[in-house]
């Protein structure tokens, strides 16, 4: 089902939304091995071409990372589906870029892509603000199930975890561990893709309906969480 966007682009709560998303100093930074593991995983599970993770600035949505469209730093926000992605407060939006579904944005950008499907879920931070999205991508439009549909806010949780895990390290001051956070994740994450690739391969494609398949990608995405939750727990406070 499609989702039904509000009518306005910016939300109520743009002003606080704002700070939130510039407290975590994410906008504008270089590519980080961890975000793009993210991606390339999110592809796999959901068979699309494309995944990316955005921050929803004022008026620019920047892609941290990207698979499938390497080189496109981000969109103004009135041409990226993930500016009206973050408004509704609903586990997962789902549109067809068509300029019926969602007026809010130009689909001018999509459309010559070639771009018929969109799921995304939103980042949202310990405060509940919505920054960003985890979103996956395709040319043919498909429908989500509900399983897909908690896999997709799954790996968004882990993603917004992932951006306050190095907001906290680089706030105490310890860049080089979160290099090492982010080695520690990232390899997780590698072996998640091998086993993502095995079942691919095994199965001619991801279905996550697939009892089976789902409980080992469940139990991936505890493995990840894990690592978080640990590291989390672990980082020193800034003085």
């Amino acid at each position: 089902m499609l989702t039904a966007f509000p009518t306005q682009l910016v939300p109520e709560d743009e002003a606080a939304r704002l700070r939130t998303l510039h407290l975590y100093q994410i906008i504008n930074t270089q590519p980080e091995p961890i975000f793009d593991a993210y991606v390339a995983w999110a592809a796999q599970l959901f068979n699309t071409p494309i995944s990316l993770i955005s921050f929803v600035d004022d008026d620019y949505v920047s892609f941290k990372a990207v698979a499938g469209a390497e080189g496109v730093p981000g969109l103004p926000r009135q041409e990226s589906m993930c500016s009206a992605a973050i408004l509704p407060d609903v586990p997962v939006v789902v549109s067809d870029y068509k300029a019926e579904s969602c007026q809010l944005i130009k689909p001018d950008v999509a459309q010559a892509m070639g771009l018929s499907f969109y799921a995304g879920s939103a980042l949202r931070m310990p405060n509940g603000a919505r920054i960003g999205m985890m979103a996956v991508i395709g040319r043919e439009f498909r429908t989500v199930s509900a399983d897909e549909e908690s896999v997709l806010v799954r790996l968004a949780d882990l993603v917004s975890r992932t951006v306050e895990l190095r907001f906290q390290y680089l706030q105490a001051q310890l860049p080089a561990e979160w290099e090492d956070a982010q080695q520690e994740l990232t390899e997780t994450l590698d072996d998640n893709a091998t086993l993502t690739r095995y079942l691919s391969s095994r199965n001619h494609g991801i279905n996550l309906d697939d009892d089976e398949v789902l409980d080992l990608v469940v139990r991936r995405l505890n493995g990840v969480e894990k690592v978080l939750t640990r590291r989390l727990r672990d980082v020193p406070q800034a003085a």
